[in-house]
């Protein structure tokens, strides 16, 4: 089954986008490279926000890039996940940002295969703050294969 498809059967729909103040997502060479993708939850994870609804968000964030990603690219069969960053909006103590991050991760796995084209790296960073007050912010790198 075609990466697109695997997207589409978990709900994911792809609509064209307008363009906006910013790239959601730009190639270069065979990279393709998005802009942060923030959440619709808003709030500081460790605070307002549990673990469980931060893994959401970062969902929410994953789901918004494929969209990004297919508006540019027009599919998401020819690609391989190379490298997410994920931005957590933390209290001071908090220290939990990679079981967030792991809602965009778990996704890619489970379109791309955690073996294979979803198999990525990733870094988890806590912050004071993110813009809107999102509770999560996540960019990413795609290389379309072939």
């Amino acid at each position: 089954m075609s990466y697109t498809q695997k997207a589409n059967d978990l709900g994911i729909t792809f609509t064209s986008q307008e363009p906006g103040y910013l790239n959601l997502c730009i190639q270069t060479g065979n990279l393709l490279m998005t802009s942060g993708h923030v959440s619709d939850q808003h709030g500081i994870l460790g605070q307002d926000v549990s673990v469980e609804q931060g893994y959401a968000a970062a969902k929410d964030c994953m789901i918004k890039i494929l969209q990004s990603v297919h508006n540019t690219h027009g599919t998401l069969d020819d690609l391989k996940v190379i490298k997410l960053l994920g931005c957590v909006y933390s209290a001071g103590d908090f220290t939990d940002q990679h079981l967030v991050i792991n809602g965009a991760s778990d996704l890619l796995h489970e379109i791309f295969g955690k073996d294979g084209d979803g198999y990525h790296a990733r870094s988890a960073l806590g912050f004071a703050a993110l813009p809107t007050g999102a509770a999560v912010e996540v960019e990413a790198i795609f290389e379309i294969k072939g």
